[in-house]
Order: C-alpha cells, then sequence, then structure tokens
C-alpha cells in the first residue's frame, strides 16, 4: 500500500469520528465538509481566502461552507478595519465551544491509538508524524 493510502485512511477516520462526536455532544448541523474549515488551526482570525488555500480549496467553495457555518451560528465574518473589502472570520461562543469539544475528541483519539499502538509505538508515530509536518515534504 503507498504512502496516500496509509496517511488518508486515518486522517478521513478521525474525521468522521469528529463528527459524530461533535453531533453527539449537541452540534448536530456539522457535517465532514465542514471540516475543511474546522481542521487546525481553525478559522478564527483567518480571512476566508487563508481558509481556502490550507484546505487546498477555491475561494468560492470556501465561502459557502463559510455561509453555512455562520447560518448555523459558529462563526461571524466581518471587515477588517481599514482594508477595503477585506474580511475575517471569528468564532461565536457557539464556534469555540465545538471547537473546544474538537479538541478533547482529539485528546480521546490519542488515549486510544497510544492503548491500541502501545505508548512507545505511539510517541514514535508522532516523532515521525512531526519530521515529516516540519519538512518540505509536507508543502
Amino acid at each position: 500500500m503507498l504512502i496516500g493510502a496509509l496517511l488518508r485512511v486515518p486522517a478521513q477516520a478521525i474525521q468522521r469520528r469528529l463528527i459524530k462526536g461533535l453531533n453527539a455532544a449537541g452540534f448536530d448541523e456539522l457535517r465532514l465538509p465542514h471540516m475543511a474549515v474546522l481542521q487546525f488551526p481553525g478559522p478564527d482570525g483567518a480571512r476566508p481566502g487563508t481558509i481556502a488555500e490550507r484546505a487546498g480549496m477555491s475561494k468560492q467553495a470556501i465561502n459557502q461552507l463559510l455561509r453555512s457555518l455562520e447560518g448555523f451560528g459558529y462563526i461571524v465574518r466581518s471587515d477588517v478595519p481599514g482594508e477595503g473589502s477585506a474580511r475575517i472570520v471569528r468564532f461565536t461562543e457557539r464556534g469555540h465551544a465545538a471547537f473546544s469539544e474538537m479538541v478533547d475528541i482529539l485528546r480521546d483519539i490519542e488515549d486510544e491509538w497510544r492503548a491500541e499502538l502501545g505508548p512507545e509505538r505511539f510517541a514514535q508515530l508522532k516523532a515521525l508524524l512531526f519530521v515529516v509536518w516540519d519538512s518540505p515534504l509536507a508543502r
């Protein structure tokens, strides 16, 4: 199996688990496509173009997701003072609560992976992923 599948399958499983956990915690409107906006480091304080770039999506597609999240009360978009038509995304109280829940779910997932792989192998996995994160391979 090639590296793409070996990285993609666990990432997709984590995203599905996040949505399932968020829905169970009362954030019923969130769906997998919203993860493009909510993924680390989150949209709070970012411009839509930056969020689109992080997600590898068009600005139009991200703006559609932002409209959805805004309609559900997770974010607000506002003008950047003195910068013409520039917009910035901010979490609402509900958005902060959902993001906090995501962090809790991710900690639970890490605990489960650590238990499954063993503490030493999990630490090795995480260390190797940090090496890739900081290398030109991830750019």
